[in-house]
């Protein structure tokens, strides 16, 4: 018996559409170098969070080639423990530096808490191993007990162009001879006897830049640097000039090119030891801008701010600060006579900005603001910050004295 035939129905057939692809990973598909350059603005701690943003970010840190390690490499939960804070810091520099790989061109390590001194074989470990990566920056605040010794691997880092340190002590081997790649030196606090600063000064033959903070080790600043055009120093310094010397001669001997000079924190009374001439006898041509904390009631100190306004012909910006020494006798008018210090006929000064800050408005410091104006004729503005309880007399007188310079523009500034 035959099998039934049944008419079948044909299937419909439906087209589907595939489904869309997904947007691709932006931050994946950025190109490698653009990955590096947001590195480099980001903090360390954030840097290393990036691995998990993608396989193309993972480990992208190692290859920092700056590396800085700061208040911002901590969480504010870490700030309540001292001891924390060392630890994590620690443990955070020896994690970076046991898997970074390649260059470093800046190492900056600032701790915001005091090491203890039986950590302080991880600083000069990490100092060793810095000094087999031909770094070119390098910035290191440790604050200790003592003052950190500067192990003798740094001086062989012959690729460093810029150094600053805070808190260390510095001695060098006796076969060093300078850092001849070096372009900016900072020390503050630092402790250097008197003829290794002065050896590792002139064994830097490219630097153009010195700052000086509180250096202690010797008495006498003897700077010889041809190349010199950034010079600040803060700091009291007790070496004296006997007979016909002058530490203000000795002082500016060698340094031809100076542009910028700073002069803070009584380092003006140590050049007015000696013999304090009224014009140097090579003029700072290329001083564009001076700096100076003065004290009001030292005619020795005014009259060495004279003798270096006298030999700036090419200053353009001129910075008073009023320094308050608290065993200074203070000058009676009769000694504070302007003819005297500023004998006829009278150098014209060169300056085209004046910024005076933190007077009283005495007649002491008027008598300066007035000599500045009088004989200024190239001046185009003044501005004078006064403290806060200062004397009336001050803006009379910036209303009534005479100017030399017809654009000039006086300023007194709110002390607010």
């Amino acid at each position: 018996m035959g099998r039934k035939q049944t008419k079948s129905t044909p299937r419909k057939v439906i087209d589907v559409e595939p489904e869309p692809e997904p947007d691709p990973d932006r931050i994946s598909c950025l190109p490698g170098h653009v990955i590096d350059q947001i590195l480099t603005y980001l903090p360390i701690r954030e840097a290393v969070r990036t691995s998990v943003l993608s396989k193309k970010w993972r480990n992208k840190w190692y290859t920092l080639p700056n590396l800085v390690f700061d208040r911002q490499c901590l969480s504010a939960a870490a700030y309540e423990d001292t001891l924390v804070i060392q630890m994590k810091f620690l443990k955070i520099v020896n994690s970076v530096l046991l898997h970074h790989s390649g260059p470093i061109n800046i190492f900056k390590f600032s701790m915001c808490a005091p090491i203890d001194e039986s950590l302080v074989s991880d600083v000069d470990q990490w100092i060793l191993y810095l000094s087999r990566k031909s770094i070119k920056e390098l910035v290191l605040d440790v604050c200790t007990e003592e003052l950190y010794k500067i192990p003798w691997c740094l001086f062989s880092c012959q690729s460093l162009h810029h150094l600053k340190l805070h808190f260390c002590c510095l001695k060098p081997p006796t076969l060093f001879k300078g850092f001849r790649s070096l372009k900016s030196l900072d020390l503050n606090h630092v402790a250097v006897a008197q003829d290794a600063f002065e050896n590792l000064i002139s064994g830097c033959p490219l630097l153009e830049k010195l700052k000086l903070t509180e250096v202690g080790g010797f008495a006498q600043i003897d700077i010889c640097a041809p190349n010199l055009k950034f010079l600040e120093i803060h700091g009291e310094y007790e070496g004296r000039s006997r007979g016909h010397s002058s530490n203000m001669l000795k002082f500016f001997d060698h340094r031809p090119h100076i542009q910028c000079l700073v002069i803070r924190s009584c380092f003006l009374k140590y050049l007015t030891a000696g013999v304090l001439p009224k014009k140097l006898p090579t003029p700072c041509m290329d001083l564009s801008h001076l700096s100076l904390s003065i004290n009001f009631d030292d005619l020795k100190e005014i009259s060495a701010a004279l003798c270096l306004l006298r030999s700036s012909p090419n200053l353009r910006k001129l910075e008073i600060f009023k320094e308050i020494e608290v065993h200074t006798v203070p000058l009676t008018p009769a000694a504070y006579c302007w003819e005297k210090i500023f004998s006829a006929p009278a150098m014209p000064i060169r300056v085209r900005h004046v910024t005076i800050d933190g007077i009283f408005g005495n007649k002491l410091e008027l008598d300066f603001i007035k000599f500045l104006l009088l004989y200024s004729p190239v001046l185009e503005k003044m501005t004078v910050k006064p403290v806060e309880n200062f004397i009336p007399e001050l803006m009379r007188g910036l209303i009534r004295f005479k100017r030399a310079s017809g654009e000039a523009e006086v300023i007194l500034e709110d002390f607010t």
